[in-house]
């Protein structure tokens, strides 16, 4: 999308340009125009006088034809330009607008990964905590383990007294 931005403001920049010198010759043209009128308007006067009048109404008239159709050609190349200014400026739009989207996105996926984060923070505390009961426990049943086996070392002497006493008796 940013190369295609780039390349529609180059063209655009470009257009700008191209209606910038036709802007120019159309200023030359008008000024030309209007030294062809000052013209016309002495030539009106001498051709009281003198025979050529229709050559030169002519001229003229052939002047002003090639000024109206370089009217139009500049008001087909505006309207050209302005189209694509349009599809600029909706392209800028497109842009933004995705933009924003993709600013949203963002902003509601690094939202979900903190909540996430948090979630795996609770766990794991959640987990170190089992861990340390189950260490615990562990400890405790090692110990109680540990009485068993001298309880049962001491029940066996016990018994072993036991049966030695009864062989005496």
């Amino acid at each position: 999308m940013e190369a295609e931005f780039s390349e529609m403001r180059n063209e655009l920049q470009s257009r700008d340009s191209l209606w910038r010198r036709i802007q120019l010759e159309y200023q030359q043209l008008h000024t030309e125009l209007m030294k062809i009128k000052d013209y016309k308007d002495m030539k009106e006067i001498q051709i009281k006088h003198q025979s050529s009048h229709v050559q030169l109404t002519e001229q003229l008239e052939n002047k002003n034809t090639e000024l109206l159709l370089f009217a139009e050609s500049q008001e087909h190349q505006q309207e050209e330009l302005n189209k694509i200014r349009n599809h600029v400026y909706q392209e800028e739009q497109s842009h933004c607008s995705e933009q924003e989207r993709m600013k949203t996105e963002i902003s509601d996926l690094t939202e979900e990964l903190h909540q996430k984060e948090i979630t795996i923070a609770t766990i794991m505390e959640k987990a170190s905590l089992l861990e340390r009961q189950l260490k615990m426990e562990l400890e405790t049943k090692d110990k109680l383990l540990a009485k068993q086996q001298l309880l049962e070392f001491r029940y066996q002497v016990i018994k072993s007294e036991n049966t030695h006493l009864k062989e005496m008796v």
